[in-house]
């Protein structure tokens, strides 16, 4: 058994799939879309937007989609657990590029080096490793 998050864009998703390809945690690995091959889609501004899809990379399993009518999430992260600073780091300059940095980078009362960011498209995604003792 394995658990993956479902993550649900109004209309952003694509673009929220390129931005994590760019950030180099993965690729989309399958793509269905509202309105092809007889996938029913709400409305006529849903054509073509994700219906369905599913991101892999090392580490990294999610699924995504588009829903013109989703609600707001509240009450739930997303936690990426790096082997270092240094990968920490290089993906933090990544995921903050037009981000909301809520949390600096830094080792945190608890001992951890951590990072709090809400990158766009405004979803909530925190990396954080444990402080690297030598």
């Amino acid at each position: 058994m394995q658990l993956s998050n479902y993550l649900f864009f109004t209309t952003a998703c694509e673009q929220a799939l390129d931005f994590y390809t760019q950030c180099g945690l993965g690729k989309v690995v399958e793509v269905l879309r509202y309105g092809t091959a007889d996938l029913p889609h709400t409305n006529e501004s849903m054509r073509g937007k994700i219906m369905h899809a599913r991101f892999e990379g090392p580490g990294v399993l999610f699924y995504a989609s588009d829903n013109d009518d989703a609600e707001p999430m509240r009450g739930s992260a997303h936690i990426l657990m790096l082997d270092n600073r240094a990968q920490t780091n290089q993906l933090f300059e990544r995921l903050s590029q037009g981000a909301n940095v809520t949390t600096p980078l830094a080792v945190q009362p608890w001992g951890g080096y951590f990072v709090s960011v809400m990158q766009r498209p405004r979803r909530p995604f925190r990396t954080q490793i444990p402080l690297v003792v030598r």
